[in-house]
């Protein structure tokens, strides 16, 4: 799995014109991809990562200050631009492979307290982000 993590002062996910989720104070906007490789076993790693990522102020984490996360699926964190001008997404895992691996990462994060947000899977998300610091982390398990 992969993950790309920012530090936000808020964050929201917009579908269709209707927000589905957001947070209102400082927190992580978390964008996870899925590789064929991936198992619940890397959902569990990548939870427990993100929930104990010591990145807010103070040298924090969401686990010790109760910050609040917003996690959206994003196969194109798999995309190949090596070669031509076009991407592949052969390293993506298919939408069935995926998005329940997806879901884990955020059952978990709940199970470990975490308040949690989510995307729509699949669907023509617009994200908006007010990116604090700028931290911006790629995390690979």
């Amino acid at each position: 799995m992969r993950a790309v993590v920012q530090r936000v002062g808020s964050a929201s996910v917009v579908v269709d014109g209707v927000t589905v989720s957001e947070i209102n104070e400082t927190g992580l906007l978390v964008l996870v991809g899925v590789t064929h490789s991936d198992g619940p076993a890397e959902a569990a790693k990548l939870a427990a990562k993100l929930w104990n990522l010591r990145i807010l102020p103070g040298e924090k984490s969401c686990s010790d200050v109760g910050a609040p996360l917003l996690v959206v699926s994003q196969f194109t964190l798999y995309g190949d631009t090596r070669k031509g001008r076009r991407p592949t997404w052969q390293a993506a895992a298919p939408g069935p492979v995926a998005e329940p691996l997806v879901t884990a990462v955020v059952e978990e994060l709940r199970a470990l307290g975490a308040q949690v947000g989510t995307g729509v899977f699949g669907a023509d998300m617009k994200v908006s982000l007010v990116n604090d610091g700028p931290i911006t982390l790629i995390i690979d398990v």
